[in-house]
Order: C-alpha cells, then structure tokens, then sequence
C-alpha cells in the first residue's frame, strides 16, 4: 500500500545534492531573502540601520529590487500603496527602535486600509531579549508590544532555523482577508549568523479564502428579493476582493441603487443609472439610506466617515458583509455575515432573482439633483472646477493619491474614480504625509503609467524628502500641491467651533525652486490652467511638480 506523505517527502536527486552543497557564506538575512524569493517577490521597500545590515547584504546579494526612501514612515506608506495596486504582500524591511517605530503611523493606515505590509524588522541580540535593560543600542523593552496593538499578527523568529517557516506564517497572513500589516521580528545576531539550511525553496504560503455560510446568504438573497426599496453600500472590501463586476451584476439584477464609500471609490461606475455616487457626507444621501427597508452593505463597517459621522440610523433590515469578523455589527444590528466580498456576491448571485423595479433610477436622480441643488447655493465653484480639471488631465487608468487636505475630502464624496483601485487617500487612519510616497510605491508597482499625489502645503512637508527617492528611481510621479500657506482645514475647523485658529499657519519653502533643486521640474500652476499644466505634466516621462496656490473651503457639513 502507498501512503501519501511517501509521495511528498522523497527529495529528487538534484534537491539531495543541493542540500548536501549549500552555498557558502549565507547567513539568516539569506534565509529571509530566499524565503521571499519563493514566495514571489521581486520588490521591497525600507531604510538600513545597524542591527538589520545582515538582511539588507542579503537583499543587495539577491535579485530583489530595493526602493530606499528617505524615512521608515513614507517607505511604509509607498509599501501600503503597492499592497494595495498589486494586492500582493509587500516587505517593508526596518531597522531596530527608531526605525521601527518611526513606521507605526504607516503600519497603522496599512491596518486601517487592509494593505498587506510584511513588516520585517531586526531586533537587538538575542541575549538582549526578555525584558533585562543590558544597554543594546536601539533597545526596548519589548518591541512587538508597539506593534501588536497596530498590526494584524505578530511573528518572531530566534533562530535561523525558524525564519523561513515564520516569514510564510505571516505571509499567509498578511494575504489573508481581511488583508492587513503583520510583523516579522528577528534579532540582529541571528540574521548575522552563518547558516548550513540549505536554500529556501518550493515555500508555499496560500491565503485562506473566506466563503459565507450559506444559510445565512440564503436569508440575505430573500430578504433582498422581496425588498421594495433595496439599497448597496459598497465599500472598500469590494476594491479589494476584485469584486466590482460581481458587484454591478448583482445591483442590476436587483435594480437597486448603490453608494460607494470614500474607501470603495471606484467599485460601481461614477455615471450608471444606478449610482449614488459617494456623497455620504450630505443629509439627502442619509436619509435616502435610512429610507432603504434592506440595506446591504458590502466591505464596510460603516464607521465614522460612511455614516455622516454617526447621523445615520437605519430604519430597514440591515445585511452586512464583511472579511474583518470586529466590524461585523459593530455600528449597527442586522444580518452579518463573515465572508470575502468576491465570494459572498458570488453567492448572492446565484439566488438571487431578477427584481423588476422602473423607478429605482428616478429615485437615484432626485437624490442627487437635491445635493447638487444643496451645494449651488453655496460658494463652492472653484472646488468643483478644480476636480473637474483634474479629472480631465489624470488617464482613466492612472492611481491617483490623495493626503489629507481640503481638495481631498472633496474629493471623497465628489471624484469619478473611473475604475476600482484607481484612487486611494489616507481616510483609513487619517495621518499627514501619505500621498506622495504612497504615489511612489505605485509608480514602481505600474511602471509606465503615470500617477497622481495630491497634498496641501502642510502635508507636503512631511514628505518632501521623497523628492529625492522620485528622482533617483526616476518614477512617473506628478505631485500637485494645493498651497493656502497652512493646515487649512483645521484652520477652518478651529475657526468656526472657537472663532479663531492657533497653530495654523506656516512658513513654507518655495516648492518649485526646492524641487528643481532635486533636479525635478516645477511649475506654479492656476485655476485655469490646471486642467493643461497638469495634463502636460502627467505625460513628460519622469516626476514633476506642480504648486496651485489657492485657498479651499469645504461644503457645509450636515451632520451637526
């Protein structure tokens, strides 16, 4: 009789032989690399420091292709940016202590957005470890625990032997939805150790799927087929399940009308009959989903932003589905259902029946012709004008990065994506600085095609050194910067909840002779000549600069 593990353990005469005839001179940081290797990486992002040298040897040994920005955070930032363009796991590859923890608030928008980040991190020796306070440079008295809290899991290895298997445990991870940053930790004497593993191959690291129960889609698809006024919010899970078809196929069987979220802009064409677009930050639009009497929401947990701020109450039956188990019911009651968006739609569509309903468009119409009619009487034309130019200028196909600034939270609610996974912001955790390295990090995962960073004044200068990183990589980067010569949003909230600002405003560089100092081209740009300038500027090969001064204002909030 043949048993199966005889078929799988019996290494070939060529596996034997290399086994027997390691390479000389590898050591943990090899191992680390070979293992990413056979998982199929060719890029990594991250900064050198002492205790992580061994690893970075091993990197600058190895065929991977290494993209060193200029601070640990921005290269978090460019790693979550390529996560989420390619949907593959990226390494982020980090020094011990003030390196490491200078990536925390990227690690943190990584955790809020579901991108997977493999953070991989040194730490000091091993006889360090333990909580003793022997003075290693960089020591802390447990580094994980900064993480933890952050991350999705935690992986340590304290010996070579245990790299490999730990490097695939939070691959597996890392790719498993809801996709997430996890860390890897490993103390800088066992990446310099030499080692006589053979070379690290055939390592295999498939993600879990996550499929829906089907009695409870069961329930979902009757609930939905005897709605009389069913409506869609699609979320970011939508994005980044690749599940947008699925998504259209099932809106138009069921003729109802769907909302995208600031996270799952894109995932439902901008100008389809059916279309809510993403105006959740407007009354009109919450009162047309408290009216729904089945709201489905896909890949959103309905926080702080998809829910005008806690404002909105449904009324109906509430079907959520959602990879990341927390979020299930955490903002309100309703029919949950743990499950990858792709597969749960699938399901759906194969139960669902065709629900005939002529005025499902009309009511899309009024809806949003009561917001447009909100915002005329408004003085808010040069906003709009300005998503209009770039609309224009950006390719269809090309990712667009916004940071956290006036022109962005325009554009959440009032920017046509055009196609899934085409435009991303910082709206996950909310931190400054994201836009442009994040650009950078999709820039080196789609080369050729050009990509977009918007930022204001104040965010720009979190990020400026990346100038540097544009120009060396020689990436097709166009970086608009929005200059009201302040943190203008937070002027303008101070403003009107203490009737003035403190903090505010800020001496700024001239941006576009700082640029050409790195030998990248700049220009200021105008309202008027934006749509021109930056369509020129999109198509030149290489990064550019472009400085709009200009001072925005936000739509009236409704939700106070």
């Amino acid at each position: 009789m043949t048993h199966d593990h005889d078929l799988v353990l019996r290494p070939t005469e060529a596996q034997t032989a290399a086994a027997l005839a390691p390479p000389p001179g590898r050591t943990g940081g090899d191992l680390v690399v070979e293992t990413l290797r056979s998982l199929g990486t060719t890029t990594v992002f991250g900064l050198p420091g002492q205790h992580a040298l061994a690893l970075f040897d091993a990197v600058g040994r190895s065929d991977l292709r290494l993209i060193g920005l200029r601070t640990e955070n921005n290269a978090g930032f460019a790693a979550d940016a390529y996560g989420r363009i390619t949907g593959e796991a990226v390494p982020l590859l980090l020094s011990t202590g003030p390196g490491a923890l200078m990536a925390l608030p990227a690690l943190a928008e990584a955790a809020a957005a579901s991108a997977p980040v493999l953070a991989i991190a040194s730490q000091v020796p091993v006889a360090g470890l333990g909580g003793g306070r022997r003075g290693h440079l960089h020591e802390l008295r447990d580094q994980a625990a900064s993480f933890r809290d952050v991350v999705k899991s935690v992986h340590v290895a304290r010996t070579p032997s245990q790299i490999p298997s730990v490097v695939v445990e939070a691959w597996e991870s890392a790719l498993t939805a809801p996709h997430g940053p996890v860390w890897v930790e490993i103390p800088e004497d066992v990446l310099r150790a030499e080692t006589f593993i053979p070379q690290v191959t055939g390592m295999d690291a498939t993600p879990h799927e996550l499929a829906p129960r089907p009695e409870l889609t069961a329930v979902a698809a009757h609930w939905l087929a005897k709605a009389a006024r069913p409506v869609i919010v699609a979320g970011g899970g939508v994005v980044r399940a690749d599940a947008a078809g699925k998504l259209k196929q099932l809106a138009e069987r069921l003729n109802a009308p769907v909302v995208t979220t600031f996270g799952g802009k894109g995932a439902f064409p901008w100008t389809h009959p059916l279309s809510l677009q993403s105006w959740l930050e407007d009354r009109h639009m919450t009162d047309f989903l408290e009216d729904a009497d089945v709201l489905l929401v896909v890949g959103s947990g309905l926080g702080e932003l998809s829910s005008n701020y806690h404002t909105f109450f449904p009324t109906g039956r509430v079907i959520q589905i959602e990879a990341d188990l927390g979020k299930l019911e955490s903002n309100h009651p309703g029919l949950g259902i743990h499950a990858d968006a792709r597969l749960a739609l699938q399901a759906l569509l194969e139960t669902v029946p065709v629900r005939e309903d002529p005025y499902a468009p009309d009511r899309v119409k009024l809806v949003l012709s009561d917001i447009a009619e909100r915002l005329s009487g408004q003085d808010v034309g040069l906003e709009q004008q300005l998503l209009t130019s770039i609309r224009a200028a950006l390719p269809a196909r090309s990712p667009s990065f916004w940071d956290m600034t006036i022109l962005s939270y325009w554009a959440w609610s009032a920017f046509d994506a055009k196609h899934p996974n085409t435009m991303h912001s910082a709206q996950g955790a909310g931190g400054l600085g994201y836009a442009f390295p994040a650009a950078l990090g999709a820039c080196v995962a789609e080369p050729g095609t050009p990509v977009l960073a918007v930022s204001g004044d104040g965010g720009a200068m979190y990020s400026i050194a990346e100038l540097a990183t544009a120009r060396q990589h020689d990436l097709d980067v166009t970086w608009l910067i929005v200059d009201d010569g302040g943190y203008g949003i937070l002027r303008e909230y101070m403003t009107d909840s203490f009737g003035h600002a403190t903090g505010t405003e800020l001496t700024r560089p001239d941006f576009v002779a700082l640029a050409a100092s790195f030998g990248v081209p700049a220009a200021t740009t105008t309202p008027q000549s934006l749509k021109d300038d930056l369509k020129k500027a999109l198509a030149t090969p290489g990064p550019s600069l472009l400085l709009l001064p200009a001072t925005l204002k936000m739509f009236a909030p409704t939700h106070l």
